[in-house]
């Protein structure tokens, strides 16, 4: 069953297309990783997903009706980063308690159970938190409510690598023994590749790649040697990075489409071939050039 149907969605701001014409589906029970750079629409996206905001054009459909203003949506969907508001008189235990009227599938042992571990004080007041310990409280509502559709976007903004680790471990032991439809968005990709089972890339307000994971991991090769023979061998073939490493060695990461004859053959000519980790992928595809950074220094 799909959960998320996007067919053309286009949202503009001032005649500035944020989306542009972005297709793609996501099916029940899935664990899909958001990604793309600052500013291509990543928020505004799971806003529009979350019924928060209307897209400009093209079609939405969530739980099989369009986002905005439906009630069901809202009944079934939690919306969860670092600007989620609560009433300022209500002290953080008071909040947890006022959640369980708010989401059906509520688990208020579950969310103590959080609460405690991260060593909240049940008095404190959820506008007195500092940043990693609101990201850490937001997130204990976005679990325990456990809502058919999650969409956590950066939800660990300001935790520390511990408290960003024990987030994850939470999110995926709760989700195999309550599955649903969670989406996140996060910079940190290289915490989450044993997480996702899919991941949606956008670049330039589109659906730059949308994939498992699995498949992306065995998207791109890495190749180094010297410069003359990788050229010859990434010639006619898409590559998506390259890097002078000193006077004549080259490092290119280049679709995986080499047989194993191939790959052999190139040990052969002593060109070292290694793995590349999805997040660095993802860099290098939504990369504004193929050198990046380094085309800084070339004297044009």
């Amino acid at each position: 069953m799909k959960v998320i149907e996007c067919n053309n969605l286009t949202k503009s701001y001032l005649r500035k297309k944020v989306l542009n014409q972005l297709t793609f589906s996501i099916e029940e029970n899935t664990i899909t990783g958001l990604i793309g750079k600052n500013g291509v629409g990543k928020t505004t996206l799971l806003k529009i997903l979350a019924g928060y905001i209307k897209q400009t054009s093209g079609e939405i459909n969530v739980f099989s009706e369009k986002p905005f203003n439906s009630l069901l949506v809202s009944a079934n969907t939690i919306f969860v980063d670092d600007q989620m508001s609560f009433p300022s008189p209500l002290q953080l235990h008071e909040i947890l308690q006022a959640a369980g009227s708010l989401y059906p599938n509520w688990d208020m042992t579950f969310a103590n159970r959080l609460f405690h571990y991260f060593s909240f004080d049940p008095k404190h007041y959820h506008n007195r938190l500092s940043k990693g310990k609101t990201s850490t409280f937001n997130a204990i509502i976005g679990l325990a409510s456990r809502a058919p559709l999650t969409i956590f976007d950066e939800p660990t903004t300001g935790m520390d690598a511990a408290a960003r680790r024990d987030f994850y471990r939470a999110l995926l032991k709760d989700y195999l023994t309550y599955p649903r439809t969670i989406i996140i968005s996060s910079h940190h990709l290289e915490e989450l590749e044993n997480l996702l089972e899919d991941v949606l890339l956008i670049k330039d307000g589109k659906n730059h790649l949308h994939l498992p994971i699995e498949e992306l991991k065995e998207q791109a090769i890495g190749l180094k040697g010297a410069e003359e023979t990788i050229l010859n061998w990434t010639k006619d073939r898409e590559v998506y990075y390259k890097n002078q490493i000193g006077t004549n060695t080259l490092y290119a990461v280049v679709r995986n489409e080499f047989s194993e004859q191939e790959l052999q053959l190139a040990k052969e000519n002593e060109i070292e071939i290694t793995s590349v980790s999805p997040s660095d992928l993802c860099v290098y595809l939504t990369g504004e050039t193929k050198r990046g950074i380094d085309d800084v220094f070339i004297d044009r």
